[in-house]
């Protein structure tokens, strides 16, 4: 080879090395003084992302303490379950004895009262929900709604039940009911009735912090504002009754009744309650029961038409309460 072919390589590896020193000597510098900044905007974009997760944190908080939206579910004996199984008993939709044999085609129009008993002050204390704290549960002691049931071909019948929004006392209820039942005439004297129902619906009132309950002293303290809650109670519930009662092909102007039944029970309670500092509770409350109940009751026959009814109903686990209805035949 020539020596010029020789000699290449030796320039080539020459040059490249005085490149590299000519970088180490730019670079360097450029380095020393970029690294800082390097370093403090990586320390920055850290704190940057510590306080905006900071940031968030604070804000949901500070949403979560002024809108409140939790649910509890209340194991079945604790006050709150007894509570809204207590406060169910009255709305059941149990059989109107009366309307059981009314024949295919035969319309009956009743009105229904029903006494609402007060709970007691040891079961009115929430345990698990809210500690120690006295619901304010006696909004009204009456419930009454309207009635109407229709005779069907073989036995069979159809009785429904619609209580708009008007407020009695402080309740304001919005309830749907409906029932089919069939009858068997067992006997000269004797009917059975198997019988299932069920009821949707909401009512509305002051439960939680009524106006005499409200307080302007203490923030920690229950009810701390000038307005009442608007609390939401929804008592759904589907069960099935039999029941006995005298054969009116053969009873005088007086008939009886009894019976038992199986209600499963679907309470729902929501609160609804801001208080002087802004926040609101929207905490609700939800339990599944399963109750026994009973049924006895007397008719009395008003006429061709009409009838007037008196009845205890009673669920074990729960309470008792009585019950008044007066209905005609609207056809014949």
């Amino acid at each position: 080879m020539s020596p010029h072919r020789r000699r290449q390589p030796e320039e080539d590896c020459s040059t490249l090395v005085r490149r590299r020193v000519l970088l180490t000597v730019i670079v360097t510098p450029l380095t020393a003084r970029a690294i800082p900044w390097i370093a403090w905007f990586v320390r920055f974009g850290m704190r940057s992302q510590l306080t905006l997760q900071a940031v968030l944190l604070a804000a949901v908080s500070c949403l979560g303490a002024r809108q409140a939206f939790s649910q509890c579910r209340p194991p079945r004996g604790s006050n709150e379950a007894r509570l809204l199984a207590f406060y169910s008993v009255p709305i059941v939709f149990s059989a109107d004895p009366a309307s059981l044999s009314l024949q295919p085609g035969a319309v009956r129009l009743s009105g229904e009262g029903a006494y609402v008993p007060t709970a007691s002050a040891a079961l009115q204390h929430t345990d698990y929900c809210y500690t120690g704290k006295a619901e304010h549960t006696g909004l009204t002691s009456f419930f009454g709604r309207p009635r109407l049931a229709v005779g069907l071909p073989g036995g069979f019948g159809l009785e429904v039940s619609y209580l708009p929004p008007i407020t009695i006392a402080e309740a304001t209820p919005n309830l749907g009911s409906a029932a089919i039942w069939f009858t068997d005439r067992i006997s000269s004297a004797l009917q059975l009735t198997g019988r299932v129902h069920g009821t949707i619906g909401t009512v509305k009132g002051p439960i939680t912090c009524p106006r005499s309950a409200l307080q302007q002293t203490d923030p920690a303290t229950p009810c701390y504002g000038t307005s009442p809650s608007t609390d939401e109670f929804q008592p759904n519930m589907a069960g099935a009754e039999l029941i006995a009662s005298t054969n009116p092909a053969t009873a005088t102007n007086f008939r009886f009744s009894a019976g038992l039944g199986v209600d499963e029970l679907y309470p729902r309670f929501k609160v609804g309650f801001t208080d002087l500092l802004g926040g609101t509770d929207h905490t609700r409350i939800a339990v599944d029961l399963t109750r026994v109940t009973a049924l006895a009751g007397a008719t009395v026959l008003l006429g061709h038409r009409c009838d007037a009814s008196a009845q205890v109903f009673t669920s074990f686990s729960d309470a008792t309460t009585l019950r008044a209805t007066i209905g005609c035949l609207l056809n014949r």
